[in-house]
Formats: structure tokens, sequence, C-alpha cells
């Protein structure tokens, strides 16, 4: 829910502290005192467009920040593991605007892209604007909210990825289909290009080997002289030699240590270095009588390295990338390869998936039905609670004439009958505008009801509501209010009177510039409000008792 917001140098506000409660809260004030202010401040915090003239005048910048606490709100949690952004059980979105235009958004102290803020802005509160009456008249906006009321999150993801395999399969053929004879060209050259290739027949690694054992042979004379000459200095010189100039150290190490226990160690030292010269003269014997110059070995080393070579100079490609530059080749081929059986097996694919989003969407068809009958009893109920005791309302979700989406195959309309005798039509075209009213706000209730999100706003939902009607939709409030933190901007007394707690907006000018205040109503400051809704500037006794009257009844 959300407990905190804070709002600087917004618009008309110079400081703004609120603390909210759970349950039902409603925002009165004066016509002009700017009632909607920090329900529009809380929207920068949830993504909202940001301009400069946002930025109170003679300021820098504008700051608004709201604190949710995340009780039992296990999306909006996952979403900030997921991310990187969990900071307890409290999230903190903020958002900065200057007076240029330049604006930066944060979450729990982390700057983070727009797009960021929007995506959990979803999870933690849900906003029902004064003209969503106006979205309702729009088929995508209907679909959205049937959607949503059914929980088809999941349903979605799986039609919308069927959808995109099936398209991305489809204008893949058809780009194939378009471009076949560019194709053929193309491939008769890579054709030509591979035949040199594949006649190289190089290995993996073969260039890598090959490389070095054309050196090895291209310089096994200096190899031969340069090892023996090493044996003749380590072993085998007859004048001098390393293993001789060691061994007679070492005879002399073992006299001196028998005269000085100190110098024991050093004999058995040079005994292991005699050792490794051994060793090491034995090595280089082997190899030295391993290197046997094969004249036919020499020659086909020659000719197969100076071919790598001159090949690679051909294709503009370094010997050691020739290999994978001939596996890429084969690739691109394999993708031009645009024969009848190939076109024949890919159109096959674009079937199969094809039917793949048919069966998806199917399924989300059949549960946008179910619910759809589901919404009608509950909207058409509460439109019977809303003084319209005759109308009918009917969802249609069909899918002639609808063309595949990622949302499936279904269209919606929803439809609506207000009096006896009259036939279901389109919402826009029988609803007048108090009707329209009463009709959305319905939906807006029955919907909210099934919506994650722990915090809901009515924004001047009740407009072209009146009398009993009112009190019914301010009880409708409070209901939801008793499992959701509802806040909800209001001009009615009777809607008013249903919520928990109350805050007052007012306006006032200094020096020339105007600020608004919002504060927390205490019970009788509740009494009077109401009774100013109830009777305008003049407050009589009567209003203040039908004023106490409307929080008794509440």
């Amino acid at each position: 829910m959300l407990a905190h917001l804070s709002v600087n140098n917004f618009a008309i506000v110079k400081s703004l502290q609120l603390e909210l409660s759970k349950g039902m809260t409603t925002i009165t004030g004066e016509t002009g005192a700017g009632k909607s202010i920090a329900i529009d401040a809380l929207g920068l915090c949830l993504g909202g467009r940001a301009e400069a003239n946002m930025v109170r005048q003679g300021e820098e910048k504008t700051e608004v920040s709201a604190a949710f606490a995340l009780d039992n709100n296990l999306h909006a949690t996952r979403w900030l593991e997921d991310n990187d952004l969990l900071d307890g059980n409290d999230c903190i979105l903020r958002r900065t605007i200057t007076k240029e235009g330049r604006s930066r958004a944060f979450i729990n102290g982390s700057p983070v892209p727009l797009s960021q803020l929007k995506n959990l802005g979803q999870l933690l509160i849900n906003i029902h604007g004064q003209h969503a009456h106006h979205q309702l008249m729009k088929s995508d906006y209907q679909l959205a909210m049937l959607d949503q009321y059914a929980g088809h999150l999941n349903l979605l993801k799986s039609t919308r990825n069927a959808y995109q395999n099936w398209r991305q399969a489809d204008n893949h053929l058809k780009q194939l289909r378009e471009n076949s004879a560019q194709n053929q060209a193309q491939k008769q050259l890579l054709e030509y290009q591979i035949k040199e290739l594949n006649e190289l027949s190089l290995g993996e690694e073969e260039y890598e080997q090959l490389e070095q054992e054309h050196k090895r042979l291209s310089n096994s004379g200096e190899l031969a002289s340069s090892c023996q000459q090493a044996i003749e200095l380590i072993y085998e010189g007859e004048e001098v030699n390393a293993l001789g100039i060691l061994q007679s150290a070492n005879n002399s190490l073992i006299q001196l240590a028998e005269l000085d226990e100190k110098l024991a160690e050093l004999p058995n030292m040079l005994a292991e270095a005699i050792i490794q010269i051994e060793e090491a003269n034995c090595e280089l014997r082997h190899y030295l009588d391993s290197i046997d110059v094969d004249p036919a070995r020499m020659a086909f080393v020659e000719e197969r390295f100076s071919k790598v070579m001159s090949i690679s100079r051909k294709h503009h490609v370094l010997p050691d990338e020739l290999y994978q530059h001939h596996q890429d080749l084969l690739a691109q081929i394999e993708q031009l390869d645009c024969s009848d059986e190939k076109l024949d097996e890919l159109a096959q694919d674009v079937e199969n998936k094809y039917q793949a989003f048919q069966s998806s969407a199917e399924k989300l068809h059949k549960s946008r039905a179910r619910y759809a009958k589901e919404l009608n009893k509950l909207i058409s109920a509460s439109m019977h609670e809303l003084s319209m005791e005759k109308a009918k309302f009917c969802i249609d979700v069909t899918t002639e004439g609808a063309h595949p989406s990622p949302l499936g195959l279904d269209s919606v309309c929803f439809l609506v009958s207000t009096n006896p005798g009259q036939p279901m039509q389109p919402i826009a075209k029988v609803a007048s505008g108090g009707e329209l009213s009463r009709i959305s706000l319905a939906i807006q209730v029955i919907t909210a009801q099934k919506v994650d999100t722990p915090s809901l706003i009515f924004d001047e939902v009740d407009v072209g509501i009146s009398g009993p009607t009112a009190a019914v939709v301010g009880k409708m409030l409070r209901k939801l209010g008793e499992s959701t933190q509802v806040l909800c901007v209001t001009h009615l007394p009777q809607v008013a009177g249903c919520g928990h707690q109350q805050l007052f907006v007012a306006k006032q000018t200094k020096a020339g510039k105007t600020e608004t205040q919002m504060n927390q109503l205490a019970s009788e400051q509740r009494v009077e409000e109401l009774a100013r809704l109830l009777g305008g500037s003049e407050i009589t006794e009567s209003t203040l008792a039908n004023a106490r009257e409307l929080l008794i009844a509440a």
C-alpha cells in the first residue's frame, strides 16, 4: 500500500507531506484548489510524462517521492528481487524534474530507466481517472480490462510467443520466395568459393600443426647442428664439458664436507644437477637421432603450406581463420538453399507454428468467454444498484472478423441496453454522459476487486452522479476499501462521508504566490467539510446534522 507521499515544488505545491492509511481515504476541497494535484504528482513517480512547466515557478527542480509497504505484494517483491532493487519490506519511488525539463528516476535510491519505473508502478498502484469512461469506448481498452480481470498474464504470454514464432517463420519463408533469383546467384558464387575450400579440405587445427612442421623441417640443419653443439658442451666434449666440471666440483665438496659438516648438503645439490645434465643429454641425443629429413615429406609440407597461404590470400582471411571461413560459407549456402523440398519443409513449419498459435489463442478465447459471462452478471447487478434498474450489460467476445495478433484472435465489444425493449448496442452508441459515468464506475469497481495491485485511486470517477446513486457509489468504494487501499478524489458528500479518513485540499495566495496544501481532517472538521459540500458556502444546523448522519451511515 501507499504509505507516504512527498511532493516538493510541483506546480502550485510548495511542499506536501502525506501519511496515508489503509481503508478508504477521500479527498475533497473547493473547486480549483487542486484536489487531483497529489494524484498528478504520484503519476510522475509511476513513470508519467515529465514536463518543464511542472516545476514550480521560480524553483530549480521538482521532486516527488512515494513510499510503499510491500506487505503481501508478492508480484512487486519478486520484480524488485529480479532487478536487484529489493531493500527490505519498503519500496521508495522518486522522480526529479529540472526547470530545463530533464528527468531522473530512482527505485530505492538506485537510478533506473523510466521503463522500470512504469513496470514496477503497475504492480504497486492502479489509477482510475475521471476520463476513464472515454477510454471505455475503445475496443482495445475493453479487451485489456477483460484480460486484467481474468488474470490472463500467462495465457497472453503463451499466445504472444506463439504468434511471434509463427510470424518470424512466415516472414522468413516469404523472404526466401521473394529473393529466390537473387539467392540463386549468390548461391552460385558461394559454390565456386566452397569448391576450392572443399578440395583443400583443411582440418580445424591443421594450419597450426602444418606451420610448426614447416618451420621444423625448414630449419632441420640448424636444429641438428645446434643440438650436437649442446651435447658437446654439456656431456661429450673431449677437453671440457659441463658434466666433467660438475663431477670434479662434487668430488672436492665431498672432501670439504668431511672437514666441515655445514657443507654436507652441497654435494647432494650438485649430484642432482649431474642427474639433470645426464637426462638433458639423453633428451637431446634422442631428439637429434629423430631428425631425419624426408625429401618427400618436405615437398608435401612445402606444397600444402604454400597452398593454404595462397587460398587464404585469395579469400582475404588470415591462414589460421581459413577453416572457420570455410564453415561460415557452408552455413551461408545452407541458408540459401531454396530448393522445392526446402521450401516445402519451411511451409510445413509455418503451418505447424500457426496451428500452435491457434491452439493458444483458442484457450485464451474460451477463458475470455467464461470470464465475460461472469462480468456480465456482476456489472449488470452493479448498474442496477446505481439507479439503472432495467439496464443490461454484455461483453461480446468473438473471433469473427478478427485478425491474428499477439493478443490472439478475438475482438471484444462492451454492449449495453439501458431501457426495456432496447436492443444491446455498443456502449458508445446508447449511453448518455451520466449513464456512461455510472457504467464506467460499475465496471471499475467490479474489476478492481480482481486486480492484484494493493492500492487503487479513483480520481473524480463519480462525475455525473448525484443523490441516492452517490450514496451507493460511496458504499461500493468503502466496501472495496475493506480489502484494498482506496484513495478517492470526489466532490460528492455522500461519497466523501464513506471514507475511513478524509483529506482536505486548500489553496492560498501569499506574497503574490499560490500554494496548495492538503491536510487530514479530524472528526468535527469532517462534519464541517461535508456540510459545506451539502449546502455550499452557507453552513447551517440542518446541513451539519445531515453531515453527521452521512458519517454515521457510513
